[in-house]
């Protein structure tokens, strides 16, 4: 028989069971980074929603109108003219032209004045070294003392040789004298012997003339000798008294009252100003002396803008190096010829000399600063005066746009003189009105 038993469970694992740990809450302040990153990602979100929703409007461009106002005033073209300050009153100070044989040698400046300084009439200002001249000087004495000597040496000789000439000459003549008492006997002798006193007489006779004749040319030879001696003597005595004037000359004074400049030269591949210890040769100018009480500026214009220039016409001189100082001028000399450049591309470029006389002074005001004169060549007093932006030219006529209410009205203008910037208007502009000029 079989019998049905119940069967008995397995045994059931129990699980733990999980207790939640408490979750730590954070002290207080917590972490405020959190909260800013959310606040910005908000002004962003609203930024972004601002331009989305102003950009979906249509925009109307706004325009600016730049004005100004006509005022009454003076007006004034100039041309500018460009060069440098040089002295009215002046003096150039050169090495000497040496007279004696060795003219072309070059010269040493032993002393030289003060750059700048201020010098009187008659005060020393450059010396060259003379050292080799006086020696050269000093020997030229010698040869002329020689020279003296040989004069009075062949002097002597002559005269002993005279003597013995005139003696000769005497004796000669006594001969022939007593040839001619012996042939007045003739007569009472033979004819051989008549002959033979008449070749006596000839001969004598002969000898005599000869001797006249030989005395003639022998004072003329001594003539001749002593004149080579004396000429030999002149020649040196000139040649020494050439080389005295140029030791004089090697000393150097001032010409004039007036302030020191020195002259550029080349020093080596370079330029620069002359000073103690430089080489010059003869004719050379290394030196000025100014009067810088009366200072002018030399320029040139172009030929095509010089028969605006008048005498008189008044300027404003700026000098490059200050331009804090500016002077009163005036044109006082015009060239009557134009001159072609020195380069070959603007040799066909004609320029007129012209010279302002600079009127004041100062201390700055120096020589061969570069400068520029606006000549005034042509003026309007008292006028209304506009700036030249504000003028248009359509079909011949001129105009401008005055503002009216909110905008601006065009009106017809009158102009008057024009300078670089402005425009006198002679009529359709007040004074007071406001134009635009962009």
């Amino acid at each position: 028989m079989s019998a049905v038993t119940q069967p008995i469970p397995a045994p059931v694992k129990q699980q733990p069971t999980l207790t939640p740990k408490p979750v730590p809450h954070p002290p207080s302040g917590g972490r405020p980074w959190k909260w800013l990153i959310l606040l910005g990602i908000g002004v962003v979100a609203v930024f972004v929603g601002y331009r989305a929703v102003n950009n979906s409007k249509p925009t109307t461009p706004v325009l600016v109108a730049k004005t100004a106002k006509a005022a009454m005033g003076n007006l004034e073209r100039t041309i500018r003219v460009a060069g440098q300050t040089s002295a009215v009153n002046f003096a150039n100070v050169t090495a000497p032209a040496m007279r004696g044989p060795d003219s072309n040698r070059e010269m040493i400046l032993l002393m030289t004045a003060t750059p700048g300084s201020w010098v009187k009439k008659g005060t020393k200002i450059a010396e060259i070294d003379s050292q080799s001249m006086q020696d050269h000087v000093d020997d030229l004495g010698d040869t002329i003392e020689a020279a003296q000597a040989d004069v009075h040496k062949r002097k002597a000789e002559q005269s002993v040789e005279w003597e013995a000439l005139i003696q000769n000459m005497r004796v000669t003549k006594s001969e022939a004298d007593k040839a001619r008492l012996d042939y007045k006997a003739a007569e009472v002798r033979t004819d051989i012997e008549r002959q033979l006193l008449k070749l006596t007489l000839d001969e004598a006779e002969a000898r005599y003339k000869q001797a006249e004749a030989d005395l003639e040319f022998k004072k003329a030879s001594h003539g001749a000798e002593i004149k080579i001696l004396e000429l030999t003597l002149l020649r040196h005595t000139r040649h020494r008294d050439r080389h005295r004037n140029d030791v004089k000359a090697f000393t150097i004074f001032a010409a004039m009252d007036g302030l020191v400049v020195m002259s550029p030269i080349w020093r080596g591949s370079e330029m620069g100003t002359v000073q103690q210890g430089d080489r010059v040769f003869p004719g050379q100018g290394f030196m000025k002396i100014v009067n810088t009480r009366v200072m002018q500026l030399e320029g040139s214009v172009n030929q095509a803008e010089s028969s605006e220039f008048r005498l008189s016409q008044k300027a404003k001189i700026k000098l490059d190096a200050f331009p804090d100082l500016q002077f009163d001028a005036k044109v006082y000399n015009i060239g009557a010829l134009a001159a072609g450049g020195m380069r070959s591309s603007s040799a066909y470029v004609r320029n007129v000399p012209i010279r302002l006389e600079i009127q004041g002074n100062d201390p700055r005001l120096i020589p061969d600063l570069s400068a520029s004169g606006d000549v005034v060549i042509e003026s309007a007093v008292n006028k209304v005066v506009i700036p030249r932006s504000a003028i248009h030219t359509d079909d011949g006529k001129t105009f401008a746009y005055v503002k009216e209410g909110e905008g601006f009205a065009r009106r017809d203008v009158t102009v008057g003189l024009e300078s670089d910037n402005h425009v006198v208007a002679l009529a359709g502009i007040n004074a007071g009105d406001e134009v635009r000029v962009n």
